[in-house]
């Protein structure tokens, strides 16, 4: 039987288990992929932890992970995008740190020989999530863009995708990520007491948009800085809703297939990197999750089955 991550009780790692399951089959309009590598975001490890219960609700035991990479070699009756031996990247309709994945194709796109299977696995969250928010803030080639834990996993994409569109970007981070900012495009300035003023002084006329993935309380000043909450954008600052500003939950929601085709080209043209931070085999899933809930790392933490 093939393998899977799951857990069957909210707690910490240690409820996190590989075990077998029944084979998948695609319905007439899906496929299904041997997964070659997935990559972990936030919510995976904040899923294990219960903390997205009121978000989603999830029948126990359960799977982790949607970012994914493989190969196709089950095709559906009715589908017409790929065909068995594809290799394919994008996101998973179940869970991914598996052996075996279910995909809808409308979610995938072919993966270009020049990227490698670890980076394959790891941009349809992120990657997507960080394309969505551009558009909804309207981010365009004559834009400052000031981005909050700019060299996090949505940050380091929205930073690559905004300077691609020609957009200047400032990028709120700890000073040890500053060279990591720069090597991006940004234009870094360090969290705390006095952002406003640091953020003031390289853009005296403040700022066009904002986007908030720190969730560290700077959302008057990113309305002060953007001349009103119009174009203040937060992924995680969900109680501030109140203020007028956009609130983002739906990750790439329908725009996932552009955002896949738009990273991929920018990857294979040099314009965009992810770093990968370490891969972990299926089996030290919980270890590789409590890497990433440890944070501060630059680059993505990828299972590969």
């Amino acid at each position: 039987m093939p393998c899977s991550v799951q857990f069957s009780k909210y707690g910490d790692i240690d409820v996190v288990r590989v075990v077998d399951v029944p084979a998948l089959s695609p319905d007439a309009e899906q496929v299904r992929i041997a997964v070659r590598a997935a990559g972990i975001n936030p919510i995976d490890w904040k899923t294990v932890q219960g903390l997205m219960r009121e978000e989603f609700t999830l029948t126990l035991p359960a799977g982790l992970g949607t970012d994914v990479a493989g190969v196709v070699d089950q095709v559906g009756a009715d589908v017409t995008e790929f065909r068995a031996g594809d290799a394919v990247m994008g996101a998973s309709l179940t869970p991914s740190f598996a052996e075996f994945a279910i995909a809808d194709p409308a979610s995938m796109i072919k993966k270009p020989a020049a990227i490698n299977w670890e980076v394959a696995g790891s941009v349809a969250g992120a990657g997507g999530t960080a394309y969505a928010v551009l558009n909804k803030l309207g981010v365009h080639a004559t834009d400052t863009l000031l981005i909050h834990a700019a060299a996090g996993g949505v940050g380091t994409f929205a930073v690559q995708l905004a300077v691609a569109r020609g957009a200047r970007v400032i990028g709120t981070a700890s000073e040890p990520n500053f060279d990591y900012l720069r090597s991006m495009g940004a234009e870094p300035v360090a969290y705390g007491d006095g952002l406003r003023e640091r953020v003031r002084a390289i853009a005296p006329r403040g700022v066009d948009a904002v986007l908030d993935a720190s969730g560290r309380g700077e959302i008057p000043l990113s309305i002060a800085l953007a001349g009103g909450p119009e174009r203040v954008l937060t992924l995680v600052a969900f109680d501030a809703a109140a203020a007028g500003i956009q609130v983002h939950t739906g990750g790439p929601g329908s725009e996932l297939g552009p955002a896949l085709r738009q990273v991929a080209s920018l990857v294979e043209q040099g314009r965009l990197r992810v770093p990968i931070w370490r891969t972990y085999p299926l089996a030290q899933t919980a270890a590789a999750l409590d890497a990433s809930q440890s944070g501060h790392l630059h680059g993505k933490i990828v299972i590969v089955p």
